[in-house]
C-alpha cells in the first residue's frame, strides 16, 4: 500500500470482547514508541474509532486528488472510518458485496502519509471484509482478541484459522476483562474465567501479547476520545499497551528483517 510499511490486523471472530479499544490503545502505544501510526476502522456496520479518537461529529475527510481522500487526525495517529462518511445514528444497511466495495475503497483510496504501522480494526466474523483485506494488499501480523470464557474462544480459535489459511502470521492472543478488582474491597475475582488466553496460545504456538483487566477506567476514557495510553499514559494500562506494541513491533522487524526507528525499550 502506497505510505504505509507494515499492516497489522487486529481481530477477534467475535464482537462485545473489546477488540476495538484494543486497536486504539495499541496504536497509541506504538505511537509512543516513536512510530508513524494510523488506524483503519474496517467496521462498516459499527465503527466506533471516531468516538474512541475523540472526533467530533460531522467531521468529513478532505479530497486529495481525483478519488482519493486524506486521513483525519487525532492523538498524533491518521484514522480512516466509515463514521466520518456518514451520519453516526444512520444505519447501514448493506448487503455483504457494498460492505466489502465500501472497505476496499477505505483501503485504496486512503492517502496515507508515511506510515511505519496502520492497525486494521476488523469486524466480528471471518467474511466479506477479511477476504479483502488478505487478497488486496500484504498483512504482515494479525493480533487476536478474546476474554478467558470458552465462548469467546470458540470464535477466536475460528479467526485464527482463518488467518493461517490466507497465510498471515499470528503475533500473538491479548486476553481482554481477565481480572476485575473491587473497587469498594480490593478484591479481585475472573469474571469471566481464568487461563484461556494461555491455552489458545498454547494451542496455537503463539503468544500471549497482554492480559487487560476489566477496569471501569477503559471504559470511560475510551467512551470520552481519550483512550487509556492518552488518558494515563503513565498508568499500568498504559504500559501494558506499550509493552504490547514493541513486541508487535519486534515480531514484524525479525520477519522481515527491519530494524525500526532508533529507539530504547530499555524500562525506566
Amino acid at each position: 500500500m502506497e505510505g504505509v510499511k507494515h499492516i497489522v490486523a487486529v481481530a477477534s471472530g467475535k464482537g462485545g470482547v473489546g477488540k476495538s479499544t484494543v486497536t486504539v490503545n495499541l496504536a497509541l502505544a506504538m505511537a509512543a514508541e516513536g512510530y508513524r501510526v494510523g488506524v483503519l476502522d474496517a467496521d462498516i456496520y459499527g465503527p466506533s474509532q471516531a468516538q474512541m479518537l475523540g472526533v467530533g461529529e460531522g467531521v468529513r475527510p478532505q479530497a486529495a486528488g481525483e478519488n482519493r481522500f486524506l486521513p483525519l487526525e487525532a492523538h498524533g495517529i491518521q484514522a480512516m472510518s466509515m463514521a466520518f462518511m456518514v451520519d453516526v445514528r444512520e444505519p447501514m444497511v448493506w448487503r455483504g458485496p457494498m460492505v466489502a466495495g465500501a472497505f476496499q475503497q477505505m483501503l485504496t483510496q486512503t492517502k496515507w502519509d508515511d506510515l511505519d504501522y496502520l492497525f486494521i480494526d476488523m469486524p466480528p466474523g471471518t467474511g466479506d471484509v477479511q477476504l479483502t483485506l488478505a487478497q488486496k494488499v500484504p498483512v504482515d501480523g494479525a493480533v487476536i482478541v478474546t476474554t478467558p470464557q470458552d465462548i469467546a474462544l470458540l470464535d477466536a480459535r475460528k479467526g485464527i484459522e482463518m488467518f493461517r489459511k490466507v497465510k498471515v502470521p499470528v503475533l500473538g492472543v491479548v486476553e481482554n476483562m481477565s481480572l476485575h478488582t473491587c473497587s469498594q474491597c480490593g478484591h479481585q475475582e475472573p469474571v469471566f474465567g481464568a487461563g484461556g488466553g494461555e491455552r489458545i496460545a498454547t494451542e496455537y504456538d503463539t503468544r500471549v501479547l497482554a492480559r487487560l483487566p476489566l477496569a471501569l477506567s477503559i471504559r470511560e476514557q475510551v467512551d470520552g476520545g481519550r483512550p487509556s495510553v492518552v488518558a494515563e499514559p503513565e498508568g499500568d494500562i498504559a504500559a501494558s499497551f506499550r509493552d504490547m506494541a514493541r513486541q508487535v513491533a519486534e515480531q514484524i522487524a525479525a520477519s522481515v528483517g527491519d530494524s525500526g526507528p532508533s529507539i530504547s525499550f530499555s524500562e525506566e
